[in-house]
């Protein structure tokens, strides 16, 4: 991923959260937000034959704190038109190769549980289920619950 690609990414982004089950936010950030809030390797788009970005995945840091460094929480969103084709599954399998050769020993996911696409996705891959949060924030002034999901590198036991 490349700022130039920003356009393109904030757009699926945005369609993501438009669903009401990819994330609390209601509007995406500014690149420059977005930017400071992600780690700087791995950022993956994939693109159709054209170039179209089709999805993205990147990764946030979990917490400042150096003990927690090697922990990583997952974003990965795919453009609503495209899901099902297995596009999710090549980026996060992308995103967990690249994690674990930049030294990351956990990724973690949280995700809504009425989001079943995603929970597959991760579980397909080696994420666990760890546990449910209950009414952890509102959306639209509903309380929500999440599901996190996480998983451990083979790299690292």
């Amino acid at each position: 991923m490349q700022p130039s690609d920003w356009p393109e990414v904030e757009k699926i982004y945005q369609d993501g959260i438009d669903t009401d089950q990819a994330s609390f936010e209601t509007q995406t950030p500014s690149w420059e937000a977005w930017d400071q809030g992600h780690l700087t390797t791995p950022r993956l788009v994939a693109k159709d034959g054209e170039g179209s970005i089709q999805g993205w995945a990147a990764l946030s840091p979990v917490s400042k704190r150096p003990v927690y460094s090697g922990v990583a929480e997952v974003s990965i969103y795919i453009d609503v038109k495209l899901a099902g084709q297995g596009i999710g599954k090549k980026l996060l399998s992308e995103l967990i190769q690249q994690s674990e050769t930049t030294g990351l020993w956990m990724l973690q996911a949280v995700t809504f549980p009425e989001n079943e696409a995603s929970v597959r996705l991760h579980e397909s891959l080696g994420f666990r289920l760890v546990g449910r949060r209950e009414k952890i924030a509102q959306q639209h002034g509903v309380w929500r619950d999440t599901v996190m999901l996480e998983r451990r590198s083979s790299h690292f036991q």
